[in-house]
């Protein structure tokens, strides 16, 4: 029993003299196929901590890249592509703007399927170009690397890793239509696994799983759009037929920037990992600007405001009913927003183009952040134990909203419905009624209770794959049968046989024993019969 005792678990302690330890390791090359926007902003700390491991980080990107740029930390390979950076900047500015629009909903529906594919037409069209780029291609097929970190949101990095023969690891938050499930083969029973834009929670009534299996059935149409043309892409680059669902299956170790403090437990595999909050890691002392802002603020406090990075501006007339609740309190806001400024701003509202959004949630005189329910900010408001008033806008942000929402750790409102007074009261309830506070405490509580921190657990998995060259030992067999092997819809139809085969014989054994039996003794009584008469 004392030997039981000793130290902590020989897995956790690797892990932690893995990360406390960079002597540990030995510099590798690690290519990094990135998707443009918050997903690329996301994997700074990850490169970093690489960078400073000794790796060699190589970035792929397209010529046109918002977000993705030149840095000290990693190499970047940029390739011509068929559109300018004004065309990607103009799609994200017409995603946040088109959310304010107040249409009718077919038309809305029929508007977002065009912006969609629109969208992805562009994006496919990158792909494209990098894949048919022969000189790059060549140059990192030659550059001996270890491994691929990618983001699977836009699957053109598992086509490379393919082409390239190259382990890989996925970096992502979740997959629309269930393709995180597909591509790691891991159960997700309908009665209890809400999906994706459902807004239920796992415990869900009849009709909310009625609701739950309509969509499971109905989102693999829905993503046909987006994901189909990457297969026939793929299938046309590696001379072999290529499916969906072989490309989100590659992946050696999948890793989710999410737990189950903010998402609802449900079965996992072997190689998913998750480090939900990474973004959480690195934060700074607040600038000069931003610490006068704090500290006029009094005992009343901030507010952070920031709907993301891809909106900073919203129409007019919803700035204006914005601006009017925030004047109705008495804590300093400070609003990300690079609009025109609202006529209506009142004294306590601070407009800025930029802000650091964790630095400020970790402030002390934090009381409240207003969030679009992304990811990023969620993971920000339960690491800094703050509560939030969530304006969710599209994607997953609805169901963030709604698990942050049932765990009493905030308010949702509906962004198009709500009106001044709305906002106000929301704000005012979250920062004077307590629970709220306690709530996201001890959500926080549970989250930063860990053994390792979601950083130094990533750079683990990551370094794991260069070290080994995948992690085949972690891949379920699932992934090589076929559906009906899958689903044992074979052995049932097997077994079924059987168990019919035999009945259908005991049946005949039976009304042959009933004919030799009952059909004898009514031929004799017939024959004695005769006789008397």
């Amino acid at each position: 029993m004392a030997a039981r005792s000793r130290g902590p678990r020989p897995l956790v302690l690797s892990l932690l003299l893995c990360a406390l330890n960079p002597l540990l390791s030995q510099g590798g090359k690690l290519l990094l196929v990135p998707v443009d926007g918050s997903h690329w902003l996301s994997l700074f700390g990850v490169i970093q901590r690489l960078h400073q491991r000794g790796h060699d980080v190589v970035v792929i990107a397209p010529e046109a890249s918002v977000y993705i740029k030149e840095g000290a930390f990693y190499t970047l390979k940029s390739y011509p592509v068929p559109f300018r950076r004004e065309d990607v900047e103009a799609s994200f500015t017409g995603l946040g703007l088109g959310v304010f629009e107040k249409k009718p909903f077919l038309q809305r529906v029929v508007e977002t399927y065009k912006r969609v594919k629109k969208d992805s037409a562009l994006l496919l069209s990158a792909c494209s170009h990098l894949l048919y780029n022969e000189e790059l291609m060549a140059s990192l097929a030659e550059s001996g690397f270890d491994a691929m970190l990618t983001d699977p949101f836009l699957p053109c990095g598992p086509i490379v890793a393919l082409r390239l023969a190259l382990p890989v690891v996925f970096f992502l938050h979740s997959l629309p239509c269930g393709l995180d499930f597909q591509g790691t083969r891991c159960p997700s029973p309908p009665s209890y696994v809400p999906r994706v834009l459902s807004l239920n929670s796992d415990h869900m009534t009849f009709l909310q799983r009625v609701k739950n299996m309509l969509i499971l059935v109905s989102e693999g149409f829905l993503c046909n759009v987006v994901y189909s043309p990457y297969a026939s892409l793929a299938s046309e680059v590696l001379q072999k037929d290529v499916t969906v669902q072989d490309l989100m299956g590659s992946a050696s170790v999948w890793l989710f920037k999410s737990d189950f403090v903010k998402d609802y437990s449900r079965p996992i595999m072997p190689n998913m990992v998750f480090i939900g909050g990474i973004n959480c890691a690195s934060k700074k002392p607040l600038s000069q600007e931003f610490e006068a802002y704090v500290n006029a603020s009094g005992e009343h406090g901030i507010v952070v405001f920031s709907l993301g990075s891809m909106v900073s501006e919203i129409p007019k007339e919803k700035a204006m009913e914005i601006a009017d609740a925030l004047g109705k309190i008495p804590q300093t806001v400070l609003w990300r927003y690079t609009g025109t400024p609202p006529p209506n701003l009142a004294k306590n509202t601070i407009l800025v183009k930029w802000l650091p959004q964790n630095d400020l949630l970790g402030h002390p005189k934090a009381r409240a952040f207003i969030t679009h329910s992304g990811s990023h900010g969620i993971y920000e408001g339960i690491c800094n134990s703050v509560p939030m008033v969530m304006l969710p806008l599209f994607g997953d942000q609805m169901d963030n909203a709604k698990r942050m929402e049932t765990r009493g750790a905030g308010l949702t409102l509906n962004v198009l419905e709500m009106t001044s007074e709305d906002l106000a009261n929301a704000l005012k309830a979250v920062i004077n009624d307590k629970s709220y506070k306690e709530n996201i405490m001890r959500l926080s509580s549970l989250h930063k209770d860990r053994p390792i921190e979601p950083l130094d657990l990533a750079v683990f998995w990551v370094e794991f794959v260069m070290r080994h060259k995948g992690a085949p030992h972690l891949r379920p067999a699932a992934h090589d049968l076929t559906w009906y092997q899958y689903h044992s819809v074979d052995v049932i139809g097997f077994l079924l046989a059987i168990v019919l085969g035999v009945v259908f014989i005991t049946y005949k054994c039976c009304a042959f024993g009933c004919r030799k039996c009952f059909g004898k003794k009514g031929r004799v009584k017939k024959s004695h019969k005769s006789k008397t008469h």
